[in-house]
């Protein structure tokens, strides 16, 4: 099984920054792409930021400029650099990991969704 385990949520001002990492980890053949997703409280879960596993990225239009993905496969690690916080980034940030499980195929895992808080 997989398993995807986050961290670096937490409260921060406006205009500040916080780094989430989230790290995977079981019987892993290969990792394909991977997302970090936010959600506010009764809102849909939209898509912040891709990478595939070559480095490609994408950013939402709203995050354009601020937040930045990266990837470290040696350590089935995704990180999501976030920079000039505002309150609107405020939601739950999930980590998102297309993985191939062998004998399964690939399939999609989610971390915990941990709070991110930007307030003065």
């Amino acid at each position: 099984q997989v398993q995807l385990v986050e961290s670096g949520g937490g409260l921060v001002q406006p205009g500040g920054s916080l780094k989430l990492s989230c790290a995977a980890s079981g019987s892993i053949f290969a990792i394909y792409a991977m997302a970090w997703y936010r959600q506010a409280p009764g809102e849909q879960r939209e898509l912040v930021a891709h990478i595939t596993s070559g480095g490609r990225t994408n950013d939402a239009d709203t995050v354009k400029g601020r937040f930045t993905i990266a990837r470290d496969n040696a350590e089935n690690t995704v990180f999501l650099q976030m920079n000039s916080l505002q309150p609107e980034d405020t939601a739950a940030y999930y980590c998102k990991a297309t993985v191939n499980v062998a004998a399964l195929g690939p399939d999609d895992y989610w971390g915990q969704g941990p709070q991110v808080t930007v307030s003065s």
